[in-house]
């Protein structure tokens, strides 16, 4: 830090003002409220994760509290003792309590009598008016089955390519909530380089489907702590660079709570490749989510991983390592040491109830409808208590 040009002190332009306090809107702001915060709460004897930072945990004899600072969400089994959390919290620093959560990060938190359900309704409606599609009509699945070949050169180049990434960058928050929204947001987010009309129009479906599924949220209810997850690919159906995409989903107990579909970064010589790869990810993700509940004190059962790739399968299994895998030495280690240490379970799955077919490929309606409702991306309770047709894609017909 140096001082202002204009404002330097002539015997003593060494010197500098403190910040005694960080101005909320500076780089370090941030930074300085997180330590700040953190170091209340371990002196609360909150012991920070090491799988996510922002979060803390207290475990006692008798209970447990859970906090994560964002907007500061805290839970617990112990409503005694958070009540004198949040008093230590109001002696500490100056903070509004807004009780029970119903809106978090954008999210819409619905309690239901089965459990809860968030949704995005309000920021998906802005996003329709950002685009001016508000009272456009919907269509029945965000993308078409036979894709066409988004090329370089087959199209004129898009006019305002600001809108475009404006609006790519906003759907990508969307999908927090709306799984069934992944692998489209992941096909539209590879043509941000050299945009053409049809990437747009692929944009366009995209906000028309949303437009039917706005009163849409995921559920979560209580019930076993059961580890699962799903993974398939589709070897090589990118036309431009002939890469595949990974999707995997992973439940626990009957509630969906991690998910991706992301592009390799690498072109596969065989499905059972591609496959294995998808295996690793999911394997990795496993990992991490086993990490992290045992931090809540939340023991599972060894997770199983379903796969639709016998051959996938077979090399996971087999002790012996093959020169003509090498390329995947990585992921076939990692895999093959997680089972070997009777950490991962991996089980095949028939093609026709392979879950992750909905963020690997495009669909017909009614494989994708029913797909959706495996993810538990159902209308919420808000959206029952009408009769708005909006809220039921399957009832609207494509334009």
């Amino acid at each position: 830090m140096v001082q202002p040009q204009g404002f330097a002190h002539a015997s003593q332009s060494h010197l500098v003002y403190k910040l005694n306090k960080a101005l909320y809107g500076l780089e370090i702001a941030p930074e300085a409220w997180f330590s700040t915060f953190s170091t209340f709460l371990l002196s609360q004897n909150f012991v920070p994760s090491q799988c996510d930072s922002s979060l803390f945990v207290l475990k006692t004899p008798t209970s447990i509290t859970i906090l994560l600072i964002y907007d500061i969400l805290l839970t617990g089994s112990d409503p005694l003792y958070i009540a004198y959390l949040i008093q230590q919290i109001h002696a500490t620093f100056s903070m509004k309590e807004l009780g029970f959560v119903n809106y978090f990060l954008g999210i819409s938190v619905t309690k239901t009598f089965v459990g809860y359900v968030l949704s995005q309704q309000k920021y998906a409606s802005k996003i329709l008016a950002k685009a001016g599609m508000n009272d456009c009509k919907s269509y029945s699945s965000p993308m078409a089955i036979k894709v066409s070949t988004l090329s370089f050169d087959a199209d004129l180049p898009l006019s305002q390519p600001s809108i475009y990434r404006s609006l790519v960058g906003a759907l990508q928050y969307l999908t927090i909530t709306r799984p069934n929204l992944a692998s489209v947001v992941n096909h539209v987010c590879q043509f941000m380089q050299a945009l053409l009309n049809s990437h747009f129009a692929s944009v366009k479906r995209l906000l028309r489907y949303i437009k039917g599924i706005l009163g849409r949220g995921l559920h979560f209810s209580s019930g076993s702590l059961i580890l699962n997850a799903y993974s398939d690919s589709d070897w090589a159906k990118n036309v431009l660079d002939r890469r595949s995409t990974t999707g995997y989903c992973a439940y626990l107990g009957l509630n969906l709570i991690s998910w991706s579909a992301k592009k390799q970064p690498t072109v596969s010589r065989s499905s059972s490749e591609a496959e294995y790869r998808a295996l690793a990810h999911a394997s990795i993700e496993l990992s991490w989510l086993g990490m992290l509940l045992a931090e809540r004190h939340c023991p599972v059962p060894v997770p199983t991983l379903w796969c639709d790739n016998l051959s996938a399968i077979a090399m996971s299994h087999n002790p012996v390592f093959h020169a003509r895998t090498i390329h995947i030495e990585v992921d076939y280690h990692f895999v093959r040491e997680r089972i070997a240490a009777k950490k991962l379970h991996i089980c095949y799955i028939p093609t026709t109830d392979q879950i992750t077919d909905i963020f690997t490929k495009p669909l017909s309606v009614a494989r994708f409808q029913y797909l959706q409702s495996k993810l538990l991306v159902l209308p919420s309770p808000m959206s029952l208590r009408g009769n708005d047709k909006r809220t039921a894609p399957e009832q609207a017909a494509p334009t």
